[in-house]
């Protein structure tokens, strides 16, 4: 274990409860190497600096966005993911069944060298491993400032989604074979089922079969979309004939606006995006 390991910190904030939290990774992680990230975008770095290194596990100890960085640079590599889920959401880490309120087992987890071989999806050249959006959510993640998220931590972006919502949605082409519709208001795209957190908005997906999950709203206003996610979320099965669910290995999505791209809650441009999939291309430490 000591020496393969390689510990990416993101403490997130200045805040006593962070402090904590790192102190906390620390005593976990003593016989390790921990690095902590400082500004965004240095977690992709440092991992990509020690998969040159040579360790075998990189551990991300944070949010979802933390994963992402670091996927992004330890994807294509033998180097195997672990994570430490001490973000506000970790959608990904309930994905895969880690007990995210428990850090002491997950250190177990990673230390047990369980591994499970997950799909690999990416929005242009940019990985992501639970979801990406384009439109509405990416419009609100676009619109959350630092300072709003401070004050309000996740509820800021239902504030900023209320102040989204009298606007008029953009047009978005949709180009897929498996896809019936053309064109819709709001994309949103999963690897795995759940999305904003412990919400199942993919119904039929799972982590490791070639295929990405699609939802198309269709040409609806904002305030409408927010009525029809409550559907999404709370039916067995999305049968309104206003929203479209489709399984796809490659989806293109256009507008002729400037629309933002979000993966995995981060922002990464504006369309057009392609989306593609590498099945089984990255390796997670799991529950055995």
């Amino acid at each position: 274990m000591t020496g393969s390991t390689l510990i990416i910190l993101n403490p997130a904030a200045h805040s006593e409860r962070a402090q904590r939290k790192r102190a906390h990774v620390e005593s976990l992680a003593r016989d390790c190497v921990v690095c902590a990230t400082t500004r965004t975008g240095e977690a992709e770095l440092m991992a990509r600096r020690g998969v040159k290194e040579g360790f075998e596990k990189i551990v991300a100890a944070g949010g979802d966005g933390t994963i992402n960085e670091v996927v992004n640079g330890l994807a294509g590599t033998t180097a195997t993911l672990g994570l430490l889920p001490i973000g506000t959401m970790n959608v990904f880490a309930t994905e895969l069944g880690l007990p995210v309120h428990d850090l002491e087992l997950c250190w177990d987890i990673i230390r047990a060298d369980g591994t499970r071989a997950v799909d690999l999806p990416k929005a242009n050249q940019k990985f992501f491993v639970q979801l990406a959006g384009v439109g509405l959510d990416a419009q609100v993640v676009k619109e959350t400032s630092s300072q709003l998220k401070r004050n309000f931590g996740p509820l800021s972006y239902l504030i900023s989604a209320a102040q989204i919502a009298a606007r008029q949605p953009p047009r978005l082409f949709i180009q897929s074979d498996d896809a019936s519709i053309e064109e819709g208001s709001f994309v949103l795209v999963g690897n795995g089922r759940l999305y904003g957190g412990p919400f199942p908005f993919f119904k039929h997906a799972v982590i490791d079969d070639g295929l990405l999950d699609v939802i198309v709203f269709k040409r609806l206003g904002y305030l409408e979309i927010i009525k029809y996610l409550q559907d999404v979320v709370f039916s067995s099965e999305i049968r309104v004939p206003e929203i479209e669910y489709f399984q796809t290995s490659r989806l293109r999505v256009e507008s002729d606006q400037s629309v933002p791209v979000e993966v995995d809650g981060e922002l990464v441009g504006n369309c057009p995006v392609e989306f593609s999939l590498h099945e089984r291309s990255l390796r997670v430490l799991v529950p055995e």
